[in-house]
């Protein structure tokens, strides 16, 4: 009996040993993923090859890393809404033009892209540290900007780029004029009980179970359940309820987070929506929800009077 107690001790002494030895190591290369596999992290192509009119724009963050992002207007004098996009993890903003094409044709929209430090062609290491410096550097371009209507800055964030658009949002409630987060995790402390199921006994959020010995090795936490909480903008959040990479029920736990403080939430699913096609298999149903809550949250100051023409 007494063999038999040593060796689950042991047992659970290397999973946690190993967990430890993990996330030391290994975090930044599961949290953060510049380059797809078999790819390099430059970009494939850029908007021009969509025939998109874009900019070239070179931020600096506050802490001096160099950041690449592209502006892409509908057209030169419109002053309609501006979306300020965060992508997921993995690849860079050349992977999501596809989609950014339809949206600035469905929404009549200006969108601002941004490559985190250490994506696409901008310098430095990702951390949740940094990217919360890019986020910012971002919107303090747009707000300085001229050529659009700062009162109508929205901030858009699939997974990862929810959460960081989460805290951006809530610590510019000036700035940002709404929210929209799709297929949001709760927490990084909460995916790693997913991505790597034995650590859930050791790491996670505020909710889950387990004595968390682990969660103070975590560097980029993102604990997006603890910002939806504090933002006063309203809010709206789009699930694909066959999400394979985030569970759906992070989204409804940040839905219910939100709501209890904030009275202009909405939560919108898509029954057959994954975590990176949510915007195709939602298909009109998904442009008229995201068109519906801007003409609502971030009304038209009818200040564009032409249509794209010249």
């Amino acid at each position: 009996m007494v063999s038999y107690v040593s060796a689950l001790l042991y047992g659970v002494g290397g999973l946690v040993v190993a967990g430890m030895a993990l996330l030391v190591a290994f975090q930044e290369r599961l949290v953060y993923v510049p380059a797809l596999p078999g790819l390099t992290k430059s970009y494939a192509i850029t908007p021009s090859r969509l025939r998109l009119v874009y900019e070239d724009v070179w931020l600096r963050s506050s802490d001096g890393v160099r950041l690449h992002s592209w502006f892409i207007k509908l057209f030169p004098d419109c002053r309609g809404p501006t979306i300020l996009f965060f992508q997921e993890n993995a690849g860079n903003i050349a992977h999501r033009l596809e989609m950014v094409r339809i949206m600035i044709q469905r929404l009549q929209c200006n969108v601002f892209m941004l490559s985190y430090r250490g994506y696409g062609a901008s310098d430095g290491y990702p951390s949740q540290h940094g990217i919360t410096r890019d986020a910012q550097a971002a919107l303090d371009h747009l707000s300085q900007r001229t050529d659009i209507d700062t009162s109508r800055i929205l901030v858009f964030g699939r997974s990862l780029g929810g959460a960081v658009g989460a805290v951006l949002t809530k610590n510019n409630p000036d700035k940002v004029a709404a929210l929209i987060l799709e297929n949001t995790f709760t927490s990084i402390l909460d995916m790693a009980g997913v991505l790597l199921p034995f650590l859930k006994w050791f790491i996670g959020g505020p909710g889950s179970k387990g004595p968390k010995v682990l969660n103070f090795l975590v560097r980029s936490p993102w604990s997006t359940i603890d910002v939806v909480g504090k933002i006063k903008q309203p809010i709206l959040f789009l699930s694909g309820l066959q999400d394979e990479m985030v569970p759906p029920v992070h989204m409804q736990m940040l839905y219910a987070k939100a709501a209890a403080h904030n009275n202009r939430c909405l939560f919108v699913d898509f029954p057959s929506g994954m975590h990176m096609d949510t915007w195709l298999a939602g298909g009109d149903h998904y442009w008229r929800t995201i068109q519906q809550f801007i003409d609502q949250n971030v009304p038209e100051n009818r200040e564009c009077e032409s249509s794209g023409d010249d």
